[in-house]
């Protein structure tokens, strides 16, 4: 079905805005009319690389978007700049799809959920990792049952990032540049959402960091589920892939993801010994119902939620859930306690 293209204004023109334009490159359904940042060679640098020659390009997003009256607007600011980002967009009637996270605390975020429901407007976030066919694939093992109810999940997270940059002296440099995108994927394959956290971070000898670049953190999550999450950017050697490496156990076997395409499950065939004997489970293949495509899949559903005024799957209104699961291990790390997590 054909439908009017929609207009966009897309503001930060960073790094990060290159997975943009290239998920959309080509596409009919949304024309970039505009292209925004502080600097404003880097807008026109973007135009270029993209031959958008008819986007208009200025540092002033609010004259921007009141001269072109876009439908959309892509927010690819950094953490600090996403809530007074979006708050211009939404005044504007604009709707707004932003970089993870939704915003830099749990305030801003509930700020920014409050004007999206004031405005009736769609306020949305780039969960792209969410939109991977593994994790779709993943996420149906565990719909079919072939494991019983889960009751614990592992993920671990270990690269040794030499970044250079800001992040070599941010605060809960790992948290809460990262594991948003972990926190995500645990509760989109458990269906769980988060109770309570203890978490602990430290900075390990020979670290390149100059805070801590290491957690471990055990999450509470509803229906009695225990998350566990194990995680490092100052870890060398052995890494594993930038979706990490999972294990999801219920009560009728296990199941082993690599982060990549690699999977290993087993289900009980017999019991009555010592150990109970078992059989291997397949995960099945990526099936056409599934949500994939990274940032073109986010962007497309966002594009077509728009439309016909559903909400997406990465609706502030969810992912602030994933977000309350970083401010709860940053909170539980820097009291040393067990917290709620509250959203």
């Amino acid at each position: 079905m054909q439908h009017e293209s929609l207009s966009a204004v897309l503001v930060g023109c960073g790094g990060i805005s290159k997975a943009w334009l290239g998920a959309i490159a080509g596409w009919d359904e949304v024309r970039i009319v505009g292209l925004v940042d502080i600097a404003p060679e880097a807008a026109a640098t973007r135009a270029a690389e993209f031959d958008l020659q008819d986007a208009a390009l200025g540092a002033d997003l609010d004259a921007m978007l009141t001269k072109l009256q876009p439908d959309v607007l892509f927010n690819c600011t950094s953490p600090k700049a996403h809530l007074p980002t979006a708050l211009v967009a939404l005044a504007q009637g604009c709707h707004v799809l932003g970089e993870k996270p939704l915003a830099d605390s749990m305030e801003s975020a509930r700020e920014l959920i409050e004007a999206a429901d004031r405005a009736g407007r769609i306020c949305a976030v780039i969960q792209n990792r969410r939109y991977l066919s593994a994790v779709r694939r993943l996420r149906r093992f565990v719909e079919s049952g072939a494991l019983g109810p889960l009751t614990t999940v592992h993920s671990d997270f270990f690269i040794g990032a030499h970044f250079g940059g800001f992040r070599d002296h941010m605060e809960h440099v790992l948290l809460l540049d990262m594991a948003v995108h972990t926190f995500d994927a645990a509760r989109l394959l458990t269906g769980a959402d988060p109770v309570s956290v203890y978490c602990k971070e430290w900075n390990p000898s020979g670290s390149w960091y100059d805070r801590d670049a290491s957690a471990v953190a055990l999450f509470q999550m509803t229906g009695g589920l225990i998350y566990t999450y194990r995680g490092s950017w100052a870890a060398e050697g052995l890494a594993t892939s930038w979706e990490g490496e999972w294990r999801l156990i219920g009560p009728e076997g296990s199941v082993q993801w690599d982060g990549g395409d690699g999977f290993k499950a087993q289900v009980v065939a017999e019991r009555g010994g010592f150990t109970s004997q078992f059989r291997n489970a397949d995960v099945p293949p990526e099936d056409a119902s599934d949500r994939v495509g990274g940032h073109a899949g986010v962007i497309a559903d966002f594009l077509q939620c728009v439309r016909d005024g559903t909400r997406p799957e990465t609706d502030a209104h969810d992912n602030i859930k994933s977000l309350a699961m970083v401010f709860g291990a940053v909170q539980s790390a820097a009291e040393g306690r067990e917290v709620e997590v509250a959203w």
